[in-house]
């Protein structure tokens, strides 16, 4: 007791720039990650979309690395139903760092039979097929993800490495246990692991985070006015994808996007939040989780996400 009781004393005792607040253990947690999965993994590559949470990972990536290049290839399933914008930010950062992107596109596979259009125009759940062949073709043994388990239920069962099989499909029963942050990556031939540097990070913690680190994202994750319609209770983009209808009517709105995944079923939200600091204020505030309030594709059931995951989508 005693001590433990000097331990605490000692920690009050120490100045500011030698104690680490809850970004910083964070940061602190995923750099470890990613170093981990460099020491153990021949051909790790990071799913990279332009989105929040893949900016912040690969900021993370080159923090774990600096002053050195990141070594990892970044990897992107367009569905040919992206938001233009995010896909200019991504470009645009892949030029910046002079990395290799590897692009998977959902339309070649439609163009040759291999994936159907789905009637409903979504092409999210069609991401699959695409990013497996695309690990196949890499020989990508780990795969870096932004999945956070605050996200939804399915996310909230995975580890940080994720071992999937050799089909890509994910078996919660396989789960590792991960005791005191050692991490298993050992893998068959043919199997590879997903890696979640931003498991336990929450939604608001990555816009503290993107403040703190003044890191630039798409201007679609700020209030701006923007041309939507309603659809199941969600303000979609219009755009060739399958919307609007003709009883759709289409009107300008001061929104922003919380998730930028497929047009054909990401919400948009009413704000007025136009900086980080406004979004933060809003989150703050907000009890609905960020795919719970903007992806439609997770509203197909209860299950929708759990089921994509054990086929092999993140």
């Amino acid at each position: 007791m005693r001590a433990a009781h000097m331990t605490t004393t000692a920690a009050r005792a120490l100045p500011d720039e030698f104690t680490l607040d809850h970004l910083d253990h964070l940061e602190s947690e995923a750099i470890h990650i990613f170093r981990e999965v460099a020491g153990e993994f021949e051909r790790p590559v990071i799913l990279f979309s332009g989105g929040k949470d893949s900016v912040v990972m690969v900021h993370l990536a080159l923090k774990a690395f600096a002053p050195g290049q990141l070594p990892f290839a970044l990897l992107h399933v367009d569905t040919g139903h992206n938001f233009p914008e995010v896909l200019d930010y991504r470009d645009a950062t892949v030029e910046r760092l002079g990395v290799r992107l590897v692009v998977a596109h959902v339309q070649d596979y439609i163009d040759d039979g291999r994936l159907r259009e789905r009637p409903d125009g979504t092409r999210n759940p069609l991401q699959t097929v695409p990013l497996l062949d695309a690990i196949e073709a890499g020989k990508f043994d780990a795969v870096f993800g932004g999945g956070r388990r605050d996200e939804e239920k399915a996310r909230a069962k995975e580890r940080v490495f994720s071992l999937r099989d050799s089909f890509g499909a994910w078996d919660p029963r396989r789960q590792r246990p991960e005791l005191w942050d050692l991490y298993n990556g050992k893998h068959a031939p043919g199997e590879h692991v997903r890696v979640f540097p931003l498991s336990n990070w929450t939604e608001l913690d990555v816009w503290r985070y993107i403040e703190r680190e003044g890191i630039a994202l798409p201007d679609l994750y700020y209030a701006h006015e923007r041309e939507v319609f309603a659809r199941d209770g969600m303000w979609l983009s219009a755009g060739d994808w399958g919307g609007p209808k003709d009883t759709e009517r289409v009107e300008t709105r001061m929104v922003r996007y919380r998730t930028v995944g497929d047009m054909s079923c990401t919400g948009a939200v009413d704000s007025a939040a136009t900086d980080v600091a406004g979004v933060i204020l809003e989150l703050a505030a907000s009890r609905l989780t960020e795919r719970g309030a903007t992806r439609a594709d997770d509203r197909m059931s209860e299950a929708a996400m759990e089921d994509r995951k054990k086929q092999g989508y993140f």
